[in-house]
């Protein structure tokens, strides 16, 4: 009998010290993780927008014009115990999308890595950037336009608050003076 609850107290012990080192993940207490005090302190530049929103998509049309906005709930979480993050989108459209986030240290930069179910690829897409003075995280992934200019196109995370935050995808020239916006989100926080 001793040697009985020896063993249970040895396998609580283990199981503990286990799972507590992936105290950081999403759980019943923290459906969307937790940022590991171990990570970059830059983690917690994607802090206000953890947890699940409804949002509004608009995307140009071939034409130029806007088309009719499409719903979508964008979700993000910490993963890797909470070392990263990921968002994902679910899309009324059905055109689905996520992203991993990492910050690099080494570099000070963020690098997002784009994946879509609209788009499967081989080799995922890699936004980087930061979070600037005025609160806004913008990304960048060279592009050049249809007539060959050289450019980026320009993600950014704005108006950010405890109620939600706007996003908008746009091609930029390499000297940020021309802009062509191509992609507008705005998002409201889930409560529930």
């Amino acid at each position: 009998m001793k040697l009985r609850k020896l063993f249970t107290c040895a396998l609580l012990l283990i199981t503990s010290i286990i799972l507590g080192q992936y105290n950081y993940e999403p759980s019943d207490t923290f459906p969307f993780g937790k940022a590991n005090p171990e990570a970059p302190k830059q983690l917690k530049d994607f802090q206000p927008l953890i947890g699940e929103c409804n949002c509004k998509s608009i995307s140009r049309k071939q034409d130029r014009s806007w088309a009719d906005p499409v719903d979508m709930i964008w979700k993000w979480e910490y993963i890797m115990n909470g070392m990263a993050v990921q968002d994902k989108t679910l899309k009324a459209d059905g055109k689905h999308s996520g992203s991993i986030r990492q910050f690099i240290a080494d570099s000070s930069r963020w690098y997002v890595h784009y994946y879509s179910s609209g788009a499967p690829s081989t080799t995922l897409s890699t936004w980087e950037g930061n979070k600037n003075k005025d609160g806004n995280i913008v990304l960048y992934r060279d592009n050049t336009a249809s007539n060959g200019t050289l450019g980026w196109f320009r993600l950014t995370f704005y108006d950010i608050t405890k109620k939600g935050y706007k996003w908008v995808g746009e091609w930029v020239d390499k000297a940020e003076k021309i802009t062509y916006p191509t992609w507008k989100i705005e998002c409201i926080r889930n409560e529930n």
